[in-house]
């Protein structure tokens, strides 16, 4: 007795095959954009933390860390006679930019504003459009 052989022939794994590089071709670049969207969504909750941070930091010690200090008076006591540092530090850890880089910090700000915060960007260089575009405490709204 013969069995019949089944399987798939050649002209159906091509129609297959096409089906599927339409709907990656169409899909991809969405999916793409939503990647640039959850950094530069990152970017903004990074800053709103540091900003909160900055804020306690004044408090306690009744300015902004200056451009010297940095970020990095938010981890360790920029100089012994901080009295009223806080122990710990004011956040865990200084993170990185989704892109790898470290945020930018300058004290005073563009206009007129106690400090800046901000990410350069995908390109990690000043300006820029897109994901190249800087992001920072004067823009996080737009």
């Amino acid at each position: 007795m013969k069995t019949k052989q089944q399987g798939f022939t050649l002209l159906e794994i091509i129609v297959v095959i096409t089906i599927i590089a339409i709907l990656a071709a169409y899909i991809a670049p969405k999916v793409a954009g939503r990647a640039d969207d959850a950094r530069i969504s990152k970017v903004k909750n990074d800053i709103q933390v540091l900003e909160s941070a900055l804020e306690l930091y004044r408090l306690d010690n009744f300015k902004y860390p200056s451009t010297d200090e940095g970020l990095q008076a938010l981890v360790t006591r920029p100089s012994a006679d901080m009295k009223n540092w806080k122990d710990g530090g004011y956040i865990k850890k200084l993170r990185k930019d989704p892109w790898g880089n470290d945020y930018q910090y300058v004290s005073p700000g563009r206009d007129n504003a106690a400090f800046d915060i901000y990410s350069f960007g995908a390109d990690n260089a000043e300006g820029g459009e897109g994901p190249d575009a800087d992001l920072g405490t004067w823009n996080l709204d737009s």
